[in-house]
């Protein structure tokens, strides 16, 4: 069994990874910027208006076969924290992890949605019609 993880610096990546391929685990940190600007130095840097994660959380949900989901948070009040959760759960997440994100608990986290989820066997890895789909950011050679 091998893993390909791919990444996005925002929704729009975000999006056209999700439909060019068969999307097994998602984790979607809620600050995702909405497009990545030249000048932004790093992910998550920009306004909250611009935070497009629950956008993709929603785009992931009306997938034929959402796949379970991490979500990462952005790290505010409670009352607000407590409104997206619920949002993100109702959306399908699995599971939540506080920013800062902490491996060791975002690996349990993924140990525990890929056995509640998987069971021990992994789905096929194509997709209707996505077999022979490559995304632009994928490496040479893979997917």
């Amino acid at each position: 069994m091998g893993v390909r993880a791919w990444r996005a610096s925002s929704a729009r990546e975000a999006s056209d990874l999700i439909g060019a391929m068969r999307v097994h685990v998602a984790v979607v940190d809620l600050r995702l910027p909405l497009d990545r600007r030249a000048d932004e130095p790093t992910p998550g840097a920009c306004g909250v208006e611009d935070e497009a994660g629950p956008r993709i959380l929603e785009l992931l949900s009306r997938l034929e076969t959402p796949p379970p989901t991490l979500v990462i948070k952005r790290g505010r009040s409670s009352r607000e924290d407590t409104r997206e959760m619920t949002q993100a759960l109702s959306m399908g997440a699995f599971a939540a992890i506080d920013r800062p994100v902490d491996l060791e608990r975002m690996l349990d986290a993924m140990r525990r949605l890929l056995a509640r989820h998987y069971a021990g066997r992994w789905p096929d890895d194509a997709g209707p019609g996505r077999a022979a789909a490559r995304h632009p950011h994928a490496p040479p050679g893979v997917g």
